[in-house]
């Protein structure tokens, strides 16, 4: 009888270190607490992502970048095929021709218009001169009258045809204004600075109006959303001061809280909570400081995971040595 229990007493005290070794060994892998007046959250770099795309259906004649290269703003990227735009230009422009033409006619008939008023109204001036030496009838000034009135209405609209001929050319250099605008829309530059993330068309293709050929990432908005409870989002002010630091090393990369989502949402699969009891979590957007970026564009590449922490306390002082978990 004594075996067995020897036996069975050993068991449990093995039993016992296992369990003791398995506690310490899952108290060693938990994350240390945050330090007082800050947090932090697990996440990955971000940056805006830009779409270039036509503004007028077509086919693409060029597409020039391609998938990480990196643009400047305003430069040329590729073109839509013009010509038919370009056909369309020269009708125009033969348009705003003709209406000149028709405008600088319209302004020779009020000049002929004006003197013929005019001679109507010499024309009337000595009827009336001589009919006071009795040398013409009253009839014959009558005559001389209605003449000069039908010169005044001719003279009305000669200049009415004159205002409608410049509406005309207006409206037709209007119309050349917007084919070139036109015809500058089918060469895509880029909207802003920046790197090609995706290249979404190839020359040859035929795009809708609004079809997408590139996608840029604008490198100057780079950020790192992370995920808080609301006992911690609640805290975190707008503008708060922040530190990211990647999961590939290298210096802490100084940033700010730009964003606090006012309402909760559920957590992202990628993101790592501290207690699973948390399934709902407030996204915090801390942006990298655009000094910073424009010093170390190729240290900050969007989608390389890292940990950011967030001061939620004005007075408290950084940490010599802060966790990455």
């Amino acid at each position: 009888m004594v075996a067995p229990l020897v036996r069975r007493s050993a068991l449990l005290a093995l039993l016992a270190l296992i369990a003791t070794g398995a506690w310490f060994g899952w108290r060693q892998l938990q994350p240390p607490p945050d330090p007082s007046g800050f947090t932090s959250g697990n996440g990955r770099l971000e940056a805006t992502e830009v779409d270039v795309a036509t503004r007028i259906a077509g086919r693409l004649a060029t597409l020039t970048p391609r998938e990480g290269d990196d643009v400047q703003k305003g430069a040329e990227l590729g073109r839509v095929d013009a010509d038919e735009i370009a056909a369309q230009l020269s009708e125009a422009q033969a348009g705003v021709a003709r209406a000149k033409q028709t405008a600088a006619e319209a302004r020779a008939g009020v000049a002929q218009a004006q003197a013929s008023r005019q001679l109507a109204a010499v024309t009337l001036g000595r009827t009336e001169q001589l009919i006071t030496r009795n040398f013409l009838s009253a009839a014959q000034r009558d005559r001389d009258r209605a003449t000069l009135d039908t010169a005044d209405a001719a003279l009305l609209a000669a200049r009415q045809r004159v205002a409608e001929a410049e509406s005309a050319v207006a409206a037709a250099e209007a119309v050349v204004t917007r084919v070139h605008h036109t015809l500058a829309d089918m060469t895509l530059t880029a909207p802003i600075s920046g790197r090609v993330l995706y290249r979404l068309a190839e020359p040859g293709e035929v795009l809708a109006a609004g079809g997408k050929a590139l996608t840029l990432l604008d490198l100057d908005d780079v950020f790192m959303s992370i995920y808080l409870p609301e006992r911690l989002a609640g805290a975190v002010p707008l503008g708060g001061e922040a530190r990211i630091r990647l999961d590939a090393g290298g210096d802490w990369i100084p940033a700010r809280v730009s964003y606090v989502a006012p309402r909760a949402q559920f957590t992202p699969r990628e993101v790592e909570t501290r207690t699973e009891r948390e399934k709902l979590m407030f996204r915090v957007k801390v942006r990298v400081d655009t000094a910073w970026l424009a010093h170390h564009r190729l240290d900050a590449k969007p989608g390389m995971p890292g940990v950011a922490w967030i001061r939620l306390d004005p007075q408290a002082a950084w940490p010599a040595n802060l966790p990455q978990h």
